[in-house]
């Protein structure tokens, strides 16, 4: 496609999210007293990271949500409370979206409901139902195309994006759903960002890219990564792979998956893993390498 041609499509894609996003209408604020009881004194921890511990509310009601810590925030009122409004205006089918805010000994953003948990449990509990090959292909994709969003389409562009099985949720269709995200980086700043109508190459996307390829790696072996996945990145990189690709596929699979397909997402994984030091494929192409709607080119 042509550079000019490209970038006037972004420019056009860019605008139409940004309309549809528009001003935020409702962000509902919740009683710290009712999030509290409803996850159980901050006992129910779907995950922790730097950033804060996530927690399983169950409302009376009967009403289900994410309730994640915003520590970033504790010192600044202002900065919290334009986070708020920053993700209340994100809209992606793969995005938890923001349903309100509590503040009190914590600061607290409760996001939707997250019926099927997140994607670790699928892996480390014996008595859920495995996920299949189309349901872990479709979140692959699906995660994918909530970083296209972030990155090219949000305005501004999200500074923010942490993927990992834990805290990728799965609501009542096993759609998969991003929950970290935001405006701050890791370091709790703000980080200069390219325009959200061109394509990110810097060393903050190609970690998130990097990311993408981990988790990819989680859909095919079923293992976890939460350690910095240094087995499966040493395995997916080395020159065996081939040869090896039997033993590392998640054994709840069988046989029931697409030779072909595997060999292909394990080709976008090792280009994934490659952006941490060098990026060269932006979220947009890996996107369509995960759609099948570009060639993928051998690394």
């Amino acid at each position: 496609m042509d550079p000019m041609i490209r970038k006037l499509r972004f420019r056009l894609l860019a605008w139409l999210h940004r309309s549809r996003s528009g001003p935020i209408l409702f962000v509902k604020k919740f009683s710290y007293k009712d999030v509290k009881r409803a996850t159980d004194g901050f006992h129910r921890i779907v995950y922790s990271n730097s950033h804060g511990a996530a927690y399983k509310a169950n409302f009376e009601g009967g009403e289900v949500a994410l309730v994640k810590e915003a520590r970033a925030f504790d010192e600044g009122k202002e900065s919290f409370y334009r986070e708020v409004q920053f993700l209340g205006r994100l809209h992606h089918r793969h995005l938890l979206a923001l349903r309100g805010f509590s503040t009190g000994q914590k600061r607290l953003l409760v996001f939707d409901n997250i019926e099927n948990g997140s994607l670790k449990e699928h892996f480390n509990d014996p008595l859920r139902t495995p996920l299949n090959w189309k349901a872990r292909l479709q979140i692959a994709v699906g995660v994918a195309a909530a970083l296209e969003y972030l990155l090219l389409f949000s305005n501004p562009p999200v500074y923010h994006v942490s993927i990992s099985s834990s805290n990728i949720m799965l609501d009542e269709n096993f759609t998969a759903k991003l929950s970290d995200v935001g405006l701050l980086s890791s370091i709790g700043t703000y980080v200069p960002h390219s325009s959200s109508s061109e394509e990110c190459m810097d060393q903050e996307c190609g970690n998130i890219v990097y990311q993408l390829g981990v988790l990819i790696l989680e859909l095919i072996t079923g293992q976890s990564s939460e350690q910095g996945g240094t087995d499966l990145i040493q395995w997916v990189q080395g020159s065996r792979l081939s040869s090896s690709i039997h033993m590392m596929i998640d054994p709840d699979l069988g046989n029931n998956y697409d030779a072909r397909e595997l060999k292909k997402l394990l080709v976008v994984a090792r280009l994934c893993i490659k952006s941490k030091s060098n990026p060269k494929f932006p979220v947009s192409q890996v996107f369509r390498f995960l759609q099948k709607k570009v060639h993928i080119p051998r690394d």
